[in-house]
Order: C-alpha cells, then structure tokens, then sequence
C-alpha cells in the first residue's frame, strides 16, 4: 500500500531538516574549524590635536534704526497738505505737514500791532523825560516830576521787549505749522490725513526712522555670561585687548550679510524678568537690506580658545555615565582595540557636517579617536583601522 506523509507532516519535515543535518555533523568527524569568526570592524579615526580655536556664538536679534523719531505737531490746527511720500528718505528739516497757517499769522500780526504801539509810547516817554532833564536842573520843576517821567519812559521800554518777545512767539507759532524733519531719514506711513485736526503734541502724525546705521539689539543669558567671565579669567578664553568684537548677522533665509559692525552698548544691569543681559550692536546698511523690526541671528566672534580639542560631533556618545568617545588603545598582544574615554563636552563649534564639539577633558594630543562603524565597536575588542584621518577645522 502506498503511503503518502500528510501536508501537515511535510512542513514539519523540512522544519526538521537542517536540525538534523546539525545534529549529524555533531558527531566524532565533525571539523572543529568548521564555526565561522567574525573579522574586527573598520574603523575610520581622528588623531587629536590641540589648535587655537576661532570662538563665535549665535543670538536672536532685533533690527531697530539707529534713531527713531515719532513726529508730533507742536500746535493745534488742521492739516492742510501733506508735502513728503511715504516710505522714502528725506533730509534733515525738509517740511513733511503744512497746518492750516491762517489764524497763527493773524495772531503775528496782532502781535506787531502791539509792538509798535508799545515802541510809540516808550518813544514819547522817552521825549517827555528828555524835555524834563533841563528844567529840573534849572529848578523849574521838582525832582518828583523828572523821576515820573524816567519811570514812565523805563515802564514803556519794558512794554517794548515783553512786545517784541510776544512777537517772536507769535512767528514761531507760525513757523511750527510747517512741520519738519528733525533729521534726515525715512518717513513712514502717514497717521493723519489732509483736513484733519490736531492737538499739539498729543498725536502722531509718522515716524522717522535713520536705516544707516542699523542697530541690533540682543541679548545674553546670565548664566553665559558668568561661564564667559570665569574662562576669560582662567585662560580657557581670550577676547581682543579692547574688547573690538566683530558682528554679523544672518538672515531668516540663511544669508550672512557681508558687512561687519561692532558691539556699542552693554547694559549696566541684568533684566530681572528675562534673567539676561541686553546688549546692542551697530553695523552699516547703506543699501537697505536691514529694515527695522526685523528679526535676525547676530553672530559674535573675535574671541579665541588656546589649545583647543575637538572631536566631530558623531564620535561624542551618550551612556549611563555620561558622554564618552571610543579611543584607540593596545590589546595584550600590541593589536589596536576600542577603549571607552569618558569626556567632559563644552559648547558647539562649527556648522553642519563640519559641527564638532570642544572637549574639555578627557582627551590629549594624539589620542585616535573612532569616528564610525561605532555600532559594531565593543570595549576591549579588537579593531582594524582604515587610512587615519586629520582634523578638520570646524567651519563657521
């Protein structure tokens, strides 16, 4: 009788099939070679040495114009004309309003009229005293009467300059209903248009705004600063003798402008609120690029870090000890294996591909330090190094 092995004792067959061809070769004959062992993993590495290292550091900062002038009338009245077109530069003193100017030059005129009279009187009192001088001195009429009328013309000529003052008023009343740029700069959108009315000084009518130069307004943590402080003092960190330090900004779009400006003002105090030290920056804008109220990442540098060690960020690892390198050390047999270097990380220095981190402790001149394939690494194993690779300097 034919038997067939059925379809479920089939598949537990071929299940079977290579345990028993293990089990086979499990017996007297077996070669003991026959296990196969795995080569040691290549690894590309880094030798470690120490450089002067160009240090910059990034902030978040607003542009602000170098001066920003909020323009005011300085009297009442209705505007007239506007005489400047919105958003373009303008001189220093050009006329940008123009108040309705009719009741400040009847006010004037008043004025003139008042003067003039107020001149007519002290001419006479003036005559009257000089006609009295000869007749007091000849006894003809008394001293009284000579000291009225020195009073009377004294009086008058009092009237005169309170007058001419009232007058001098009366005309730069008239003057300020041309309203004028107090320096040149670019004029911003008008606030108040022709017929309307305005109280002197309490509203605006535009802003005035110097582009060139820009200012740069950022900020500093305390807490950067202390750590700043203490590496200038123990030499970890050295800025210019002067303190001259280059700033440049970088743009939403990624762009470094090409142009330099350096820091001019650093706060006296650290904002309370934000716990951080306000600083600004100044730098040229002749071609306008920088528009105020713009936000940007200013970029410091001219300080320095003497004999500084890097490594590329990708060969820094995080264990349960903290951050740790692979570094390249002799097994018992003079072949090169992997050893855990525990490191103490500082900051970041570099951009992209080229981003390292600065190492404070941990290693020394020399060290090779492995770079890849570090998920095959173990402690103590053994590894074969491919063509050693130099440092390359981080790239701002």
């Amino acid at each position: 009788m034919n038997m067939r092995i059925p379809q479920l004792g089939q598949h537990v067959v071929w299940r079977l099939l290579p345990l028993l061809l293990g089990l086979t070769g499990c017996n007297g004959n077996a070669d003991p070679g026959a296990g196969m062992a795995f080569p040691p993993p290549q690894v590309s590495v880094v030798t470690v040495a120490a450089r002067d290292l160009p240090v910059e550091r990034e902030y978040i900062g607003q542009t602000k114009g170098s001066r920003e002038v909020e323009i005011r009338a300085r009297v009442g009245g209705i505007i007239e004309q506007r005489l400047y077109e919105e958003g373009t530069q303008v001189a220093a003193d050009a006329v940008l309003f123009q108040l309705d100017p009719k009741s400040y030059e009847a006010q004037l005129a008043v004025a003139e009229a008042v003067l003039a009279r107020t001149e007519a009187q002290r001419n006479q009192a003036e005559r009257e005293w000089n006609r009295l001088k000869p007749l007091a001195a000849d006894k003809v009429i008394s001293r009284k009467a000579l000291d009225d009328a020195q009073s009377a013309f004294e009086l008058a000529s009092a009237d005169v300059k309170a007058a001419a003052a009232a007058v001098r008023e009366a005309r730069l009343q008239l003057d300020y209903t041309h309203i004028t740029a107090p320096i040149a700069g670019v004029v911003g959108l008008a606030e108040k248009v022709e017929g309307a009315v305005v109280k002197a000084s309490e509203e605006r009518l535009t802003t005035l705004t110097v582009t060139d130069p820009m200012d740069v307004y950022f900020s500093v943590s305390e807490n950067e600063l202390l750590a700043q402080q203490t590496q200038a003092a123990d030499g970890s960190l050295q800025t210019p003798a002067d303190n001259a330090l280059q700033v440049k900004v970088r743009l939403a779009d990624g762009r470094v402008l090409d142009r330099s400006g350096h820091i001019n003002f650093n706060d006296a105090r650290i904002d309370t609120a934000t716990g951080t030290l306000n600083m600004r920056a100044r730098l040229a804008n002749a071609d306008g690029q920088l528009k105020s109220g713009q936000f940007v990442r200013v970029i410091v540098s001219g300080a320095l870090r003497p004999n500084a060690i890097t490594v590329p960020q990708k060969a820094v690892l995080e264990g349960p000890q903290g951050k740790f390198v692979y570094v390249v050390g002799k097994g018992k047999d003079g072949a090169p294996v992997a050893e855990i270097r525990p490191v103490d990380v500082g900051e970041w220095a570099g951009q992209g591909e080229a981003r390292s981190w600065v190492i404070r402790k941990g290693l020394s001149n020399g060290d090779q330090v492995i770079l890849d394939n570090l998920i095959k690494v173990r402690p103590g194993a053994p590894v074969q190094i491919a063509a050693p690779e130099q440092p390359k300097p981080p790239q701002s």
